[in-house]
């Protein structure tokens, strides 16, 4: 087995931890706990499951209030899924492959939900007293942003030197000419 292909093969098996860990989450919150729309388990001082219901796609935007719409979010971030899977696919290096596989686990996760359910099952309540710096969210959301976050500071910050070719290596151990 070739890096290349080992390191796209530990991308896929990223997603599938990342789908199997959101999902089981989710059904925690579904069957053992059997919480409610809007239920609140406080697990720490910081840190609650508050179950919610994401019927849009981030932050809520796009609601979708209609089968129609909840079908047209379902193929558009099916199409996406299948872009970050195209482009996984295309990579070979193991910091550009994992934060995909990041997106590509925590899209199926949030893709399965709206299949099943319809919308979007959250349930991560992170606050500071009264402060929520986000939405509440799940594990699939987080991957998702984890892996945009480091996609674009890779794109940013760790650009690539072009190869030296055999001609500039060559002209540049020639003494420079004098006139």
């Amino acid at each position: 087995m070739t890096k290349t292909v080992r390191n796209r093969l530990l991308g896929f098996v990223l997603a599938a931890v990342i789908f199997a860990v959101d999902q089981a989450l989710k059904w925690v919150v579904d069957y053992p706990l059997n919480m409610r729309m809007g239920d609140t388990i406080d697990w720490l001082p910081f840190f609650a499951f508050t179950r919610t219901h994401n019927h849009g796609v981030s932050l809520g935007m796009f609601t979708a209030n209609s089968p129609e719409m909840r079908w047209g979010l379902v193929a558009v971030t099916g199409l996406i899924a299948i872009g970050v899977t195209v482009w996984l696919l295309r990579e070979r290096k193991l910091g550009d492959i994992l934060p995909l596989g990041m997106v590509l686990g925590g899209a199926l996760g949030n893709i399965r939900d709206r299949v099943r359910l319809g919308y979007v099952l959250d349930y991560a309540d992170l606050h500071f007293g009264a402060i929520r710096p986000f939405l509440i969210f799940n594990v699939a959301d987080a991957c998702i942003t984890i892996g945009v976050l480091i996609i674009l500071a890779r794109s940013l910050f760790m650009r690539e030197k072009p190869a030296e070719t055999q001609s500039d290596a060559a002209k540049a151990d020639q003494p420079a000419e004098t006139h």
